[in-house]
């Protein structure tokens, strides 16, 4: 069974994520109590529908204080040889700011309306699950189409995903500075 952990920072496209997950044969869930996820596991292992053999959950920020649990889910996973992969969504702090301006949505940490200091918070927060996952994708430049792309290479060609990528331009000043 394939089990993806989609987590990552608000506003970084884990949404679309989990529509693209959708699309390429993936059970999803989204916003999933962290203290369900043993139990979901489980019952997806049990089952004999061909649907739960290949699953995505999202979990995140939104569920508060119940978020704090995910270690512990992950531990409880781990502790009974599951096998799980942790896709990480993450993206430049002026880029989320900016998403939050254009879709006028609040970020789940800004009770008072400071989405840049919930930003701040929540990246805090998430660094330790950052640094568990297996696949980190950085969303501040990529289109909905290249974030489809990147997570096909990974899940459905099963290539090596590498974080470093080497971009080589070719020019003349004769056309001018690209």
């Amino acid at each position: 069974m394939e089990f993806i952990i989609i987590t990552g920072l608000s506003g970084a496209g884990k949404s679309n994520a989990m529509r693209i997950m959708e699309d390429i044969g993936y059970y999803c869930v989204d916003n999933i109590p962290p203290v369900l996820i043993p139990t979901f596991y489980s019952l997806c292992e049990k089952s004999t529908d061909k649907h739960l053999k290949k699953v995505a959950i999202v979990t995140d920020i939104r569920g508060g204080d119940v978020f704090d649990a995910l270690f512990d889910a992950l531990n409880k996973l781990k502790s009974n040889n599951n096998n799980y992969k942790i896709l990480y969504l993450d993206a430049k702090d002026e880029v989320i700011l900016r998403r939050y301006k254009e879709t006028r949505r609040n970020h789940p940490l800004a009770l008072q309306g400071r989405v840049d200091k919930a930003i701040e918070a929540e990246r805090k927060e998430l660094a330790p699950i950052r640094k568990k996952a297996d696949y980190i994708l950085d969303t501040s430049h990529m289109l909905i189409r290249e974030l489809k792309q990147e997570i096909d290479k990974i899940f459905l060609e099963k290539t090596v995903y590498e974080n470093f990528f080497v971009t080589i331009l070719s020019f003349g000043f004769k056309y001018g500075i690209p």
